[in-house]
């Protein structure tokens, strides 16, 4: 008893990829693959998503704790920073969500994407200069600033395309 499965490879080149196609696979329309292409936009921001959301929600709930932080705020000081990282965390928290309501329209959002990409940007320039001024943050902090200054803008390039069509 034998079995022979045939896998249907496609080359690939830059001019296909560039028009959202794949060399090789006709029955693949230019539609089709915008609208594949799309779909994994929309995924890919739902996951990275889940960085702020998470990270937001995290930093409401519990303040400073959340990051390494003392887990009662007893002074002043502490008061007070601890009530302003609840605040930016309330601010990350309401960019990821804004990023997952963009989501289904995704294609037609490049004002919003760009204006949440550059405050994301600016937030990371911010964690950067801490970074060169106090040393290396936490892994959680690195990997956030990672999502700041990589992911997030790499999407909003890939929306742009997706949004040109």
């Amino acid at each position: 008893m034998g079995c022979c499965v045939s896998i249907k490879t496609a080359a690939v080149d830059d001019d296909a990829l560039q028009q959202g196609r794949v060399v090789g696979d006709e029955s693949m329309s230019n539609e089709q693959a915008w609208s594949w292409t799309r779909r994994r936009l929309q995924i890919a921001v739902a996951i990275a998503g889940l960085v702020p959301v998470v990270g937001g929600l995290a930093g409401v709930a519990f303040g400073a704790a959340a990051f390494g932080g003392p887990t009662v705020a007893t002074e002043i000081t502490s008061i007070t920073l601890d009530s302003h990282v609840r605040y930016l965390s309330g601010l990350l928290l309401g960019i990821g969500l804004t990023f997952w309501w963009l989501i289904p329209t995704i294609e037609q959002r490049t004002r919003l994407v760009r204006v949440l990409t550059a405050i994301v940007v600016i937030g990371g320039l911010g964690r950067l200069l801490g970074l060169a001024l106090n040393g290396q943050p936490s892994r959680v902090m690195m990997f956030a600033l990672v999502m700041e200054l990589m992911v997030t803008p790499l999407l909003c390039v890939w929306q742009a395309r997706v949004a040109r069509g």
